[in-house]
């Protein structure tokens, strides 16, 4: 699908505005490489060059993204981006956002290294590409190109305007086309960064996850990438037109808007649609849920449902998660988990179950698996269980149906820094980025985390070259299928299980799974 030509005020401004135009000749003892977009210059430190705030589109507010036109000078790419608008810690932000960084460890465009293009987490509400936890430095140094990527977020990528203005068509999925547009850009160009553009594996974490699942029911991202790699994130369903227009009724209102003409919102401060993002949503019990949009243009079927969708089949698929997620979403030292009684857990256990498993059923079966397990414990199981792992299993399975590959690992690893948090959502973003001493990787950086790190890598690198996550020197890991069930389990020791978790498989399969949000 082709991107229509901006109409209305654009809200990002030229490239050489934030990252600078320079003479070539003033930048010679600098690595710079020479592609389609244009020069541009970077750092070298350690044996690989990063490249950071490399502009690949720009685009109107709710309109889908254009190209960034090509340059003559030498640009600078040495400063971040900004983030995209959001609520919380990340700043600077911008709606100038559509960018990405490069590290690679060879400026020589006949290197064909393989190419890692990073996703980042956070939902569809938050999150940046400049995490010190997601700085490709040393994962490039083990001899692959890593890219990260800023796109639209919440309202401002998820709006679903289409029913209310034919002019905001593309609105619902726009941080969607975005990362369309920021593959199409790599395709062009990353070859001039020693990338190959014919072996590029898109990862994510979390919402990058679910992001990656979602792309690959886009028939319109088809060929961008050849393996796909989603942590701990997925995406059975997308959101019904009819459940994005009624949170996007419920945000107009918010603004004042509702009744009036919305193209109102294009001149609003973005300040405004950022506080409005706090309206509770219509569906369900939370802030406003904003995804992508089945709107027929972009997404005209849902990912994993009823199966795998035709569109991403074809693509290598490795994806797993951690035992212990829900431990990063409810603090274990917090007042609400210490006063959890048996009493009060199946009224915990309901509200985070997405399918309506009666919750006494499942804290007994719990209990009598686990009797040393405290109310506490038996939470954090069942809801990683039921609402974490359930559906990354339902991905595997659905891609075993279709004949088609899938690799799944779990993370078995537990925080050195904070034991109470154990195996936890996100664990595995330092260990695959070799940035074990980030502020909040939790891994610790002693020769366990290390070790562990190295052989993560290993697995993903040759997941990357070969679409296979073994080789000579690496334990054999088999593809999923509904008979073994074969699984990775990273640990200190990590090793091969079949059917891990069966028992808490078997006593939640009878139950439809409801994404989240959708």
């Amino acid at each position: 699908m082709s991107a229509p030509a901006p109409t209305r005020r654009t809200v990002v401004g030229a490239a050489v505005a934030l990252i600078g135009a320079t003479p070539l000749r003033a930048l010679a003892a600098d690595p710079v490489v020479t592609c389609h977009a244009g020069p541009y210059s970077g750092m070298r430190m350690a044996g690989v060059t990063a490249f950071r705030g490399i502009r690949y589109g720009r685009a109107d507010r709710f309109k889908a993204p254009t190209a960034i036109s090509a340059q003559r000078d030498v640009l600078r790419a040495v400063t971040p981006a900004p983030a995209c608008p959001q609520r919380g810690k990340r700043h600077p932000q911008s709606e100038n956002c559509l960018a990405l960084n490069v590290w690679t460890p060879s400026v020589h465009d006949a290197a064909m290294l393989p190419v890692l293009v990073y996703v980042h987490g956070g939902g569809y509400a938050y999150g940046s590409a400049n995490d010190e936890i997601t700085d490709g430095q040393a994962l490039a140094a083990r001899g692959i190109v890593v890219v990260t990527v800023n796109h639209r977020l919440n309202a401002l990528g998820y709006l679903h305007l289409a029913p209310f203005d034919a002019r905001f068509a593309d609105s619902g999925n726009a941080g969607q086309s975005d990362l369309v547009l920021a593959l199409q850009w790599v395709r062009a160009n990353i070859a001039a960064f020693g990338g190959d553009p014919g072996c590029v594996t898109l990862a994510g974490q979390s919402g990058g996850g679910a992001k990656i699942a979602t792309l690959l029911a886009m028939p319109v991202a088809r060929g961008l990438f050849h393996r796909a790699l989603t942590m701990s994130g997925q995406q059975i369903t997308v959101s019904e037109p009819d459940h994005a227009a009624a949170r996007t009724r419920v945000y107009l209102a918010g603004l004042d808007v509702a009744g009036r003409d919305v193209a109102e919102l294009a001149d609003l401060p973005v300040e405004r649609l950022i506080e409005a993002l706090e309206t509770p949503d219509p569906i369900e019990r939370s802030q406003l849920y904003f995804g992508p949009v089945r709107d027929g243009r972009w997404l005209t079927r849902h990912p994993f449902s009823p199966d795998a969708h035709p569109a991403g089949r074809d693509v290598p698929l490795m994806l797993g998660g951690t035992r212990d997620e829900t431990r990063d979403f409810f603090d274990p030292g917090s007042v609400e988990m210490r006063r959890l009684t048996w009493e009060t857990l199946p009224e915990r256990v309901a509200a985070e179950l997405p399918f309506p498993a009666p919750p006494s059923a499942v804290i007994r079966a719990y209990r009598e698996h686990t009797p040393n397990a405290s109310p506490p414990d038996v939470f954090y199981a069942a809801t990683t269980d039921g609402r974490s792992w359930r559906p990354q299993l339902i991905e595997a399975e659905e891609r075993t149906r279709a004949g088609r590959t899938a690799y799944v690992y779990q993370v078995d690893f537990t925080s050195r820094t904070d034991p109470a948090r154990g195996a936890f959502h996100g664990i595995d973003i330092a260990l695959l980025f070799g940035t074990l001493g980030a502020s909040d990787a939790g891994t610790g950086t002693a020769a366990d985390a290390r070790a562990l790190s190295e052989r993560l890598q290993d697995h993903v690198i040759a997941f990357a070259q070969t679409g296979r996550p073994d080789r000579p020197g690496l334990p054999q890991w088999p593809p999923y299928d509904l008979d073994r069930r074969a699984t990775m389990i990273f640990d200190t020791k990590s090793r091969v299980e079949n059917d891990p978790r069966q028992w808490q498989r078997n006593m939640f399969a009878p139950y439809t799974y409801n994404q989240p949000g959708t």
